[in-house]
Formats: structure tokens, C-alpha cells, sequence
């Protein structure tokens, strides 16, 4: 039994510390015990219905963005998918919105030249000045559409031909101003890492936005693969450039202004997921960053309103969900050292202190990722099997993550750095030896360090004669996340360098 007596003044401060991040990460993880239970109480069923229909000679004209940045492998793939939407050609303008800096616009121009003589309505609008990066390109395109709703898709997604009819008709109602489609995966398969990320925005879009939505809570746009009215974006303010997530910050917006938001669950579109760790960091960076960016800006707006509470507590949660990332870390310092002090503890401390916790830090991530798999009719024994990579990835990435989470806290701006694309669809397929590779930076030694330290707790813990075995699944967690993270990030991170030569 550990006696708190026994301890010095610098462990004591350790183990306050220590459980304060844990009682905090319990309040986040909990949360998602109370998105499934809106989930299972708002969402069950199909999809919310249109208020009516457009008659087919009342369709209106929608405008399709495609925001482009040196896209060169899968432009061509994004712009004939677009033109092969089952809408009227009269009603159909494509505008490519094109700051590319590298043969990408060329590719752009032929393909839009030759789908122009085919009777479309499409236009290549490039930018020399990145101004306002994407929500610059978006804005300068919408000041010269002549649709009356908007849909926007990047250059990693292939729009099924239905999306539009599958969406219009959400807008018979004028209160409607954003109708947002899930996410799908078309390279689901091709990696651990793929496979992690697909389970990780399926969390978000199948209970996360279902829940929010169906409960009338907010809920965000995801940058593509959505169509608005445009008069909602201009009532909102239009695109602003102040935070690295434009559209979850005109989604909140929008939504103070009272517009209504409709997500489908059931409507998908497909997109590519990064294949390599280092993409898949600077899009978590960029996500990270953006959503604390936009917590700052907009949440003293959101708690001085007189929205009901329920909505300004689930928008407190969505908005700041990322300040976990840094407690994450700081706890990760602190886990085999608080591990060390408490070797001699009994089972009972165990059970009454840890336990709780658990079940509010940890098992609600899983459970959350359970529910959201078996949703999608994902198999029980695959889903058992990656649920510890899912997890491993988040501990991993938590570096990453919390260096963006202070950088949006001291103020400290960075580009919009868009996530690299290879038109990757099956195992097999290479990327190594195309451009657009990022190459690693300094993260993955703090890492490598993080993953040693574990090491070193889960050594002490099993070397120890009077020990207890609870910690470690906990410290082999982190040590895979870390190393994982840090390996997969400078072997990928070298053959980039390699490549650039």
C-alpha cells in the first residue's frame, strides 16, 4: 500500500499533476459517451428528407469550386468526375480555382478547354498571389459565380454523378443554408495507416456530425465534399483567411446567424486518404491549428449568445477537443514517472483511482470507435484488430498536434499547407517516387524520445519485485504510438529527401 506520507514534496506535485491531466482527458473522452448516446437517441433511422422537390425545370444553377494547389496527379481524375454530375448543363457552371505552381495548371487547362467544347460551362480561374490561401481562392471564385448555391470538392475526392440530386432539394427550404455529405475512402485499404485514419473520420462524420446535427446542436462544414447558399455565406460574412479551418469557421458563423445545416450520413463522396505520416501530419497540424484558432475567435461569441445551453456546451467541446493533444504530451512525461512512484500501490488503489478513470480517458475512445464502425456494417473481429493502431496513431500524432495547439494559443501564424495527393487507390500502388513527398522535420526525435522513456517505464515495471502489472498495457500503448508515429515519419521523411536530390 502506498502511503502519502512516504512520499516527497516533488512526488506528491507529480502525482497532483498527473491525475489533474487525467481527470481532464476524462472530461473530453467522456464526451464521446455523450455523442453516442445522442447518436442512439437522434440518429437512428435514414436520412432527414427534403421539404419538397424542385420541380426539374425549377433546378437551380449551382456553381462547383474545385480549389486547386499544385495538384498534378490527380487534377485530371477531380475535373472529369465533376463534369459527369447527372445535372443540367445549363445549370452546371465549374469554375477550377487553380494557384498551382507547377504543371498542374496546364493539365487544368486542357482538360477544362476540351470539357468547355463538350458543351460545359467550366472555367480555369488561376491566382499568381495566394492570398487568403483556399478561402482566398474560394472567395475570388464566388465573386464571379453565377450560381445560386455552391458546392465545393478538393482535389482528393471524386463526386459520385448523384451528389447534386442527392442535396438540391435540401434547399426547397429557405432556412437551409449547408448540406454536408460523408466522407468516404477509396484507399481505405491501403495501409495500417489508412486504415487507422478511415476509422478516425469515420468517428467524426457517422457519430460526431449525425449526432450534432439530428440533436440541433452545430455542426461544420468539412471544406468539401458540401454545397451551400451562397446568400448563407455572404450573410455570414463570406470566406475569411484569419484561421487555417475557414470552413469551420464560416460554419459557426453561419449558424449564429440562425441558418440551418443538414448532414447525410447516407450520402457519401469518395476521397483519398494521405498515404504517407508526413502528410497526414501537416493535415493534422493544419486541423489542430485551425480548430483552436477558430475556439478563440468565435467560442466568447458563442457563450455570450443566447443559444440554448446544450448547443454552447457541445460547440465548447467540438471547438476546443484539441487541447487534449497537449495534455497528452505533458502527460506522457509524467506516466512512468507517476508509474514509478506508485510501484508499491495495491490493487485497491488500482481499482478505486484508476479504474474510473480509465473507463472515461480510454475505453470511451474505443467504445466510440466501435459504435461508429458497426454503423457502417464494418466486421466485429476487424474492427477488435485495429482499434489499438487508432489509438497508438492518436498518442502518436499528440506531438505534432500539441506544437499546433501552441502555436494557435501565442498567436504564432503559418501558411495553409495543403495535403499532397498521389491518385493512390490499391495496395501495391507506389508513391515513393512522385513529387509533392514532405520530408520530415525535428517531431520525430521528440518522439523516438518519448517512445525510449516508455521503454525505460515498462522495464522498471516489470524488473520491479513488488510491482503491479495494470500500467503497463497503458505504457506499451504510448510506446507503440510514439514509435510508430516517429518511425513510419523519418523513413518516409528520408526517401523524400532522397527524391528531392
Amino acid at each position: 500500500m502506498l502511503e502519502f506520507e512516504d512520499l516527497t514534496t516533488l512526488q506528491i506535485v507529480v502525482l497532483t499533476v498527473y491525475f489533474a491531466i487525467l481527470l481532464v482527458l476524462s472530461f473530453y473522452g467522456s464526451h464521446r459517451y455523450a455523442i453516442v448516446a445522442l447518436y442512439k437517441k437522434f440518429a437512428q433511422g435514414d436520412d432527414p428528407q427534403p421539404k419538397d422537390r424542385f420541380a426539374p425545370e425549377q433546378l437551380p444553377v449551382v456553381t462547383v469550386q474545385l480549389p486547386l494547389y499544385n495538384e498534378r496527379y490527380v487534377v485530371e481524375r477531380l475535373i472529369r468526375a465533376v463534369c459527369q454530375l447527372d445535372y443540367p448543363k445549363d445549370r452546371l457552371e465549374i469554375q477550377v480555382l487553380d494557384d498551382s505552381t507547377d504543371d498542374t495548371t496546364d493539365k487544368a487547362a486542357k482538360l477544362v478547354d476540351e470539357m468547355r467544347e463538350r458543351g460545359f460551362d467550366i472555367s480555369l480561374h488561376h491566382r499568381k498571389d495566394r492570398t487568403g490561401y483556399k478561402a482566398g481562392a474560394l472567395e475570388a471564385g464566388m465573386a464571379k459565380a453565377r450560381g445560386e448555391f455552391i458546392a465545393v470538392f478538393d482535389a482528393d475526392f471524386v463526386p459520385q454523378p448523384s451528389f447534386l440530386r442527392d442535396t438540391i432539394d435540401h434547399f426547397t427550404d429557405e432556412e437551409i443554408g449547408m448540406v454536408q455529405a460523408r466522407w468516404e475512402h477509396i484507399n481505405r485499404e491501403f495501409s495500417l495507416l489508412t486504415r487507422a485514419q478511415a476509422i478516425l473520420l469515420d468517428g467524426h462524420f457517422v457519430l460526431e456530425h449525425t449526432a450534432r446535427n439530428r440533436a440541433g446542436r452545430f455542426f461544420n462544414f468539412n471544406g468539401t465534399a458540401g454545397i451551400w447558399r451562397k446568400e448563407t455565406i455572404i450573410d455570414a460574412g463570406g470566406w475569411e483567411h484569419d484561421t487555417l479551418t475557414e470552413d469551420l469557421d464560416l460554419s459557426y458563423r453561419a449558424q449564429l446567424e440562425g441558418w440551418q445545416f443538414v448532414f447525410l450520413r447516407d450520402v457519401t463522396a469518395p476521397s483519398e486518404i494521405p498515404v504517407e505520416m508526413n502528410a497526414f501530419r501537416s493535415q493534422q497540424h493544419r486541423w489542430a491549428k485551425g480548430s483552436i484558432q477558430t475556439a478563440l475567435k468565435l467560442l466568447p461569441r458563442i457563450l455570450k449568445s443566447n443559444l440554448p445551453r446544450e448547443i454552447k456546451y457541445e460547440a465548447f467541446h467540438h471547438l476546443t477537443s484539441n487541447f487534449a493533444y497537449l495534455l497528452m504530451v505533458i502527460l506522457a512525461v509524467l506516466m512512468p514517472l507517476a508509474t514509478i512512484i506508485r510501484i508499491h500501490q495495491g490493487w485497491y488503489e488500482a481499482l478505486f483511482l484508476d479504474l474510473p478513470i480509465f473507463l472515461g480517458a480510454t475505453f470511451s475512445v474505443c467504445y466510440f470507435y466501435w459504435v461508429s464502425q458497426r454503423e457502417i456494417g464494418r466486421n466485429a473481429w476487424e474492427i477488435l484488430r485495429l482499434i489499438p493502431a487508432v489509438l497508438g496513431l492518436g498518442i502518436g500524432v499528440s506531438v505534432n498536434n500539441a506544437k499546433a495547439v501552441v502555436e494557435a494559443m501565442v498567436g504564432h501564424q503559418t501558411p495553409f499547407v495543403r495535403t499532397p495527393k498521389y491518385a493512390i487507390q490499391s495496395v501495391g500502388e507506389s508513391w515513393s517516387s512522385k513529387l509533392y513527398i514532405r520530408k520530415s522535420t525535428i517531431l520525430p526525435l521528440v518522439e523516438f524520445a518519448l517512445g525510449a522513456w516508455f521503454t525505460y517505464g515498462i522495464f522498471f515495471v516489470v524488473v520491479s519485485e513488488n510491482h503491479s502489472f495494470f500500467s503497463v498495457p497503458f505504457l506499451i500503448l504510448f510506446q507503440f504510438g510514439f514509435f510508430y508515429v516517429a518511425t513510419l515519419s523519418a523513413f518516409q521523411g528520408l526517401r523524400g529527401a532522397v527524391r528531392a536530390r
